[in-house]
């Protein structure tokens, strides 16, 4: 049985961040990448503690393991990240339609436990978490992961914006 919580362990977050190399863009092939999707962002143990001191991360757990999470990085750790500074930009010049929001920083689930309605969950559980401090849940997608895109838009996600950095394309979205 699959359950539903926030991370409140070092262990917990030491399990994210392993979770987190097995399916880097930079560690899978292309092919893996198409069928599966990937996560683009490397977090540091130190960064991904503090980002949970401030609003702790959701995880799905199988027993005593994380086989899922949805990372919660708060406005304050726009700096941060380099690779995500431009979404913070881009919002950050968006007009004022936007008053107080949650960063989903990462979402990856453990691909033995994919297509069992955990990436919904994972979403359901944040939104439920951070609902008394946010009113919405923004992230940016890697604009060549069909497979995040389309997961994403399937439980309600809708675009906000598309922009470029560095020559990647990127989609911001919002639930």
């Amino acid at each position: 049985m699959t359950t539903y919580t926030t991370a409140s362990t070092d262990k917990e977050l030491k399990q994210i961040l392993d979770l987190q190399q097995r399916n880097l863009s930079s560690t899978i092939s292309l092919q893996e990448k198409e069928q599966e999707g990937f996560v683009t962002v490397e977090h540091t143990f130190e960064v991904l503690k503090a980002m949970n001191d401030v609003c702790p991360h959701i995880i799905a757990k199988s027993g005593d393991a994380v086989v899922g999470y949805a990372l919660c990085m708060h406005p304050k750790f726009a700096d941060e990240i380099e690779v995500l500074k431009p979404m913070f930009k881009e919002l950050d010049s968006m007009p004022s339609q936007i008053t107080s929001y949650i960063a989903m920083g990462q979402i990856c689930i453990d691909k033995a436990f994919r297509k069992q309605g955990i990436f919904r969950k994972l979403y359901e559980t944040m939104q439920l978490k951070t609902q008394e401090s946010f009113n919405c849940i923004i992230t940016e997608i890697d604009a060549t992961n069909a497979r995040s895109l389309q997961a994403h838009y399937a439980i309600g996600f809708r675009k906000l914006t598309t922009f470029e950095s560095d020559g990647q394309k990127w989609e911001i979205v919002i639930f």
